[in-house]
């Protein structure tokens, strides 16, 4: 009996068998209950003895775009891409620290791994951002418009009426200039840079300095080299040292035709940026648009400078003008594209050129210091007093030409910009 009994006394399950009410009973028991706690705490899973994953260094490409996320955002296309980070100074020795080549093959691997919406619409195969708006065409109009009539006003007034003629005309003639460039484009960009509003304010400083030596700077050195002068410029021949209208006549109504070969460069590299396949091959296809568009305007600049010569009865002086106007087109495009510091300081050394020629003339006369003079005298002799700033110019230009194929061809100085020109 006592082995039956043990039979019929409530216990665990010696199995997988379900739970009777014999079971709950035996469970409700002091020692049952204890059994189920050991039981409980046995089925407990244990802790996970795994060691923590290994950490990696951080992504430095993913780092790169969450600094410039917003270039990524709006890019269509890798070189849109390459060109801002060419723009804040990421250079093919920068793309080695991220494992690639080139710039264009780091802004390849940003642009896939950027999030681009499927549905945005591709650029368009014109260029919206850069417009021909009628209100710069007509500015550029102005200054020459303006100087025509000064010089038109000079030439029929005398005395009094004279002097005041020529400086307002003068003065309208400034503000015409500086609203000309202060729009379109040959508008100067936003300079961020440190400087950026100094050099630009120097560059205008000496640009007056060059229009006014083509003014009045070779008929002075001429009768510096004379021994004079002897009394005020005029635009008569029988004055003490005369005044060259033509080439600052020329020099006005050539800031059209610049602003427009300005506007026909930036078209037409916006357009190669937009369908070149690499930085590579967007220099080179810019190269020759830049040449050609400086060539353009040389063409309309001697034009200019023929039709003013016979019109005013005075010398075309072409060496100097088209010198003096290829310099001042190269430092406006270098200025418009956010290069400030190159053409402030080129235009500083051609206008310290012409300044050193006539102060060494002037010098000369002192006791002892005949030889200062000796160079210039022996160069306006060989060669005429626009010997001088023709030297200082066209050495001036060539420098800015070099520096002007280096920076203007880059795919960075033609990024989208908010403002048109």
């Amino acid at each position: 009996m006592s082995g039956l009994g043990e039979l019929d006394r409530p216990g665990a399950p010696g199995g997988a068998e379900a739970w009777d009410e014999r079971s709950g009973e035996w469970v409700a028991t002091p020692e049952g209950a204890a059994a189920s706690a050991v039981s409980e705490e046995a089925h407990v899973p244990a802790p996970s003895r795994r060691p923590n994953p290994r950490r990696t260094g951080a992504d430095p490409v993913k780092a790169l775009m969450h600094r410039h996320r917003e270039l990524c955002a709006r890019a269509v296309d890798p070189l849109e891409i390459a060109a801002g980070l060419e723009a804040h100074g990421v250079t093919d020795r920068t793309a080695t620290r991220f494992r690639h080549r080139d710039v264009f093959s780091l802004a390849e691997e940003m642009y896939a791994r950027a999030a681009h919406d499927e549905e945005t619409a591709p650029r368009p195969t014109t260029p919206t951002a850069i417009q021909t708006h009628t209100s710069w065409i007509l500015l550029t109009l102005l200054p020459g418009a303006l100087c025509a009539a000064t010089v038109a006003a000079l030439r029929l007034t005398h005395g009094r009426a004279h002097a005041i003629a020529l400086a307002v005309g003068v003065l309208a003639g400034a503000l015409a200039q500086r609203a000309a460039l202060a729009r379109g484009p040959l508008a100067p960009t936003d300079g961020t840079l440190p400087g950026s509003a100094r050099h630009a304010s120097g560059s205008s400083v000496w640009t007056c300095w060059l229009v006014a030596y083509a003014l009045l700077g070779d008929g002075l050195l001429d009768a510096a080299v004379a021994g004079g002068p002897d009394g005020p410029p005029g635009a008569s021949a029988d004055s003490s040292w005369t005044v060259a209208t033509a080439p600052v006549l020329a020099l006005s109504l050539a800031c059209a035709p610049a602003a427009w070969c300005a506007h026909l460069f930036a078209v037409s590299a916006r357009r190669r940026l937009d369908t070149s396949r690499g930085l590579e091959e967007f220099t080179a296809s810019a190269r020759p648009l830049l040449l050609g568009a400086f060539a353009l305007f040389l063409s309309a600049l001697s034009a200019l400078l023929a039709v003013c010569g016979v019109v005013l009865g005075e010398s075309a002086a072409y060496a100097q003008t088209v010198t003096l106007g290829a310099l001042l087109l190269l430092a406006r495009l270098l200025t418009a594209h956010g290069f400030h510091h190159a053409p402030a300081i080129v235009l500083a050394a051609a206008a310290a050129a012409e300044a050193t020629a006539l102060a060494t003339v002037f010098a000369g006369r002192l006791p002892g210091c005949g030889f200062l003079a000796t160079p210039v005298e022996a160069a306006v002799d060989a060669w005429g007093p626009g010997s001088i700033p023709a030297l200082a110019c066209s050495a001036a230009a060539t420098a800015l030409l070099v520096h002007a194929t280096r920076t203007l061809t880059r795919a960075s100085a033609h990024a989208p910009a908010d403002r048109p020109c």
